[in-house]
């Protein structure tokens, strides 16, 4: 029995000649297809780092906002946050945090300002 699994064994099929000969060959199609999956996979990484790309689902506004900070030293600094529709300016050290003002509310972006004082009905003035 030994003998006859071992000529099974060591004879080639004739089907199955010559197929480990050959090297595979990778196409340029693809090569490029793999190229442009793996580029546009990189893009939308980048786009949902950057904020640029919102995943659906995390649509939920910040409750506390910090437009500005500003180094004053050694682990101090000023920080203006947004709470709630109000501007604070804190000043923040170690294992402290305190209230210096609270600011009025910003200017409107340039672009806003601008096409309010173009706009035909005259909205009124920005000050």
């Amino acid at each position: 029995m030994t003998l006859l699994l071992a000529a099974t064994v060591t004879t080639p099929d004739a089907g199955w000649a010559g197929v480990g000969s050959q090297t595979p060959v990778i196409g340029v199609g693809n090569l490029v297809s793999v190229v442009l999956v793996l580029a546009a996979l990189a893009a939308l990484a980048w786009l949902l780092r950057r904020g640029k790309l919102k995943l659906p689902g995390k649509r939920r506004e910040q409750a506390v906002t910090v437009e500005t900070a500003v180094s004053l030293g050694e682990h101090r600094s000023l920080v203006i946050v947004a709470v709630e529709g109000r501007r604070l300016l804190l000043g923040m050290a170690p294992g402290q945090v305190t209230l210096l003002t609270e600011l009025r509310q910003a200017a409107p972006a340039f672009g806003v300002a601008l096409e309010r004082q173009l706009s035909p009905t005259g909205e009124g003035e920005v000050a």
